[in-house]
């Protein structure tokens, strides 16, 4: 069997399904005045599932790249939530809704080697189906994580999704992908590294994680970290 460069994992199979070695992630324009306008899913549950999404690519070494648009005229930073999960990562700024026709952001996938491309962004409608469109058409296999997108309407997510899996893309979620990428539970590098994003982030899933381990199997109650109330901050000052 071989392993990873890190020898965290084993190189898993294709045969048409994702590995941590063939693909991409794109998260694009996860920035505050696009979640503003955001109606067609429940908001928090955007930030939660991509989150998710970024500390599972974090695990499985599955290059990332960043990308805001406007940010000091419009749009605003970069979820400080996302940006803590990839520390010293700066994202791609640009003008322009398409990410395709930024010749930085298309030149971070390239560099990547990858042909699989797994894009979450905001609005559906344009900041994912636009270069979701282009990048196919320019040869490249296309994964839209729709719990990682959202939309200014239901209308406008749905006709988005519509639109890009009639051009080829492959509608997927962030958890699948992530299990994607594990396949095995025997697979122990990455093992306990998945069960904690899954027990932060996945609900139900991960409460039935935690009372499995704890009830059936004796483990030790998880530990978070504890609450401390903030002190004042500067800004009120």
């Amino acid at each position: 069997m071989s392993y990873s460069s890190n020898g965290n994992r084993p190189n898993l199979s294709e045969k048409g399904l994702l590995t941590p070695d063939n693909c991409v992630v794109a998260l694009i324009d996860h920035q505050g005045q696009m979640l503003f306008g955001t109606s067609n899913f429940d908001r928090q549950g955007i930030i939660n599932n991509t989150v998710a999404f970024g500390k599972a690519a974090r695990v499985f070494d599955v290059p990332v790249v960043l990308t805001t648009v406007e940010t000091k005229s419009f749009s605003g930073n970069m979820w400080p939530q996302l940006r803590a999960v990839f520390p010293g990562q700066e994202p791609i700024e640009r003008s322009s809704m398409n990410s395709w026709d930024d010749r930085n952001f298309v030149a971070a996938i390239e560099k990547s080697g990858r042909k699989k491309i797994l894009i979450a962004g905001l609005w559906t409608e344009v900041c994912v189906a636009f270069p979701t469109v282009q990048a196919i058409h320019d040869g490249y296999e296309i994964y839209v994580v729709e719990d990682c997108c959202g939309d200014v309407s239901q209308l406008a997510h749905d006709n988005a999704m519509k639109r890009v899996i009639q051009a080829g893309a492959k509608p997927v979620t962030s958890m699948s992908v992530m299990l994607e990428w594990q396949r095995d539970w025997a697979q122990k590098g990455t093992y306990d590294a998945v069960m904690d994003i899954v027990k932060n982030h996945y609900g139900a899933y991960g409460i039935g994680v935690e009372y499995v381990y704890t009830m059936v199997h004796g483990a030790p109650p998880t530990k978070f970290p504890e609450y401390a109330v903030p002190t004042p901050a500067l800004a009120h000052k």
